[in-house]
């Protein structure tokens, strides 16, 4: 038998849940945006320049970027959102007490492309549909909660 959350963390769920679809969302959206600037950068041997002499967006040759880098931003911010979503995964895993290897596997959505928005959905179904199976379950918890405070 797989095991279940604990009672006094469901509660937590639906915000781990919104933590976990926003995070997959805006990972999987830079990891796509890397990709497509990888493909510019090391196939085409371009960098995405912003606000310099050329306008407000333009593609210069590697190494010559006299503004913005925006090719080294969208790496940055994709390394960021991801450490976020490595966290809201953890969270949910942790919370939903799910076996190792679906914590791989959601962990893999940040670093394959379009697997992000692929498990998120199936994921997402699962929570959505405990925490419909259990909410009296969940609002009686939040009632003893809020009595001991």
């Amino acid at each position: 038998m797989p095991r279940q959350p604990k009672p006094a963390d469901l509660p937590r769920i639906p915000g781990a849940l919104r933590l976990y679809q926003v995070s997959s969302t805006i990972t999987g959206v830079f990891l796509l945006l890397l990709c497509i600037e990888m493909v510019i950068k090391y196939g085409f041997g371009h960098e995405i320049e912003m606000g310099g002499p050329q306008g407000f967006l333009a593609l210069v040759p590697t190494d010559t970027v006299t503004a913005v880098n925006l090719s080294t931003g969208i790496l940055i911010a994709h390394g960021w959102f991801y450490v976020l979503y490595l966290f809201a995964d953890f969270r949910l895993w942790s919370l939903m007490r799910w076996p190792f290897w679906r914590f791989v596997l959601i962990a893999l959505g940040g670093v394959v492309p379009t697997l992000s928005f692929i498990v998120e959905v199936p994921v997402a179904r699962t929570v959505k549909r405990f925490i419909a199976e259990n909410a009296e379950k969940t609002a009686a918890v939040a009632e003893k909660a809020q009595a001991h405070s």
